[in-house]
């Protein structure tokens, strides 16, 4: 049977995501079990305890914080089409920024696609100029993440030496001083270098022309497009209180689950952002953060002398609040967008 054009590199495509998906996830299945293989029996117990008494209406509170937090990023989306003269709804776009969380939990990078879709298709605005309002507050979030991380390097300095002192430097140490390690390290540097050199040199023809490099030009330029297209918008002041207090809720959909656990609620705010900042990350790495996030929360809450039970007893208990309210409230906002009309009055 003959294949129509582009129809193998639309194979090609739809074959690499699922690829990346299912290696994203394998990686979170893996992390899961790593964090756990090592647990004695009386561990494991100890956090089906933790579960069975932890205080859930904090959990409660969590999720409507997270709604929230969703609720504010629509708002903010709206105002990038002011200046392009379109007026989405805020129903329509609450439902396409929910749903595009909920398939990003299937496919990552599916949800971008989808919302963008959604309001093409109900609100007439044209997937590009909505596609490149994405790439902007990817950028803002970013920009903000990147404050956080510097913000609790600087608060939380003191916490974060002590464990570098006892847990990393000693071993750094170590691995120095075999004179044998010292050398491969070096001979293994110096021949990476040259490498780098050598291909950069050989094939940067190639390279100019090949579809990763053309594609990390394209998201460069899509960043640097996103940060201009700020001046245009039209409530500035409006724009950055959307945009902190987006941050704001999520540390505090994140802190409120402290007080699930007496050991963790008396911790002070400092300990949440550091969760905050080093759990975001573990939800960049692996879909929805799947095994990786509460991990993280783990082992960043042993800085503040927490167990690791009680650590992860509550990273997973956060996880699933954060994870659950997408799940519900996306599927639902699928539900109710399948009763809308289009803007020609279909259904």
């Amino acid at each position: 049977m003959a294949v129509l054009p582009g129809e193998g590199s639309h194979f090609k495509a739809r074959f690499s995501t699922v690829i990346k998906f299912v290696v994203f996830l394998g990686l979170g299945v893996l992390v899961i079990w790593l964090s756990l293989k090592n647990l004695t029996s009386d561990e494991k117990t100890q956090i089906l305890v933790a579960f069975r008494t932890a205080n859930y209406n904090w959990v409660i509170l969590a999720i409507v914080l997270g709604i929230m937090s969703h609720l504010l990023r629509s708002l903010r989306w709206m105002l990038f089409f002011e200046p392009m003269g379109y007026k989405p709804s805020l129903k329509n776009t609450f439902y396409a920024v929910m749903i595009g969380y909920f398939a990003n939990l299937a496919f990552p990078r599916l949800g971008e696609v989808s919302r963008c879709g959604i309001l093409s298709k109900y609100e007439k605005i044209p997937f590009n100029k909505g596609f490149g309002t994405v790439i902007t507050e990817r950028a803002i979030d970013m920009l903000i993440f990147f404050l956080l991380f510097l913000l609790t390097i600087f608060t939380q300095i003191g916490t974060i030496d002590s464990y570098l002192d006892t847990k990393i430097y000693p071993k750094i140490y170590e691995k120095f001083q075999n004179p044998v390690f010292s050398k491969m390290m070096l001979y293994g540097l110096v021949a990476l270098v040259l490498l780098i050199i050598g291909i950069l040199v050989l094939f940067r023809k190639q390279l100019g022309r090949s579809k990763a490099v053309q594609k990390l030009k394209a998201v460069i330029l899509g960043f640097w497009e996103g940060l201009k297209s700020l001046a245009q918008i039209r409530k500035p002041v409006l724009f950055v209180f959307y945009s902190l207090m987006i941050w704001v809720l999520y540390f505090f959909m994140l802190y409120v689950c402290f007080f699930c656990f007496p050991a963790t609620g008396s911790l002070s705010m400092g300990a949440g952002l550091s969760a905050l900042v080093l759990g975001s990350v573990g939800i960049m790495i692996t879909p929805g953060g799947i095994g990786l996030y509460p991990a993280i929360i783990s082992e960043t809450l042993r800085l503040y002398g927490i167990s690791l039970t009680t650590g992860l007893a509550l990273g997973w208990i956060a996880w699933t609040a954060q994870t659950g309210m997408i799940i519900v409230v996306g599927a639902l906002s699928l539900l109710l967008l399948s009763f809308n009309k289009k803007p020609d009055g279909q259904a």
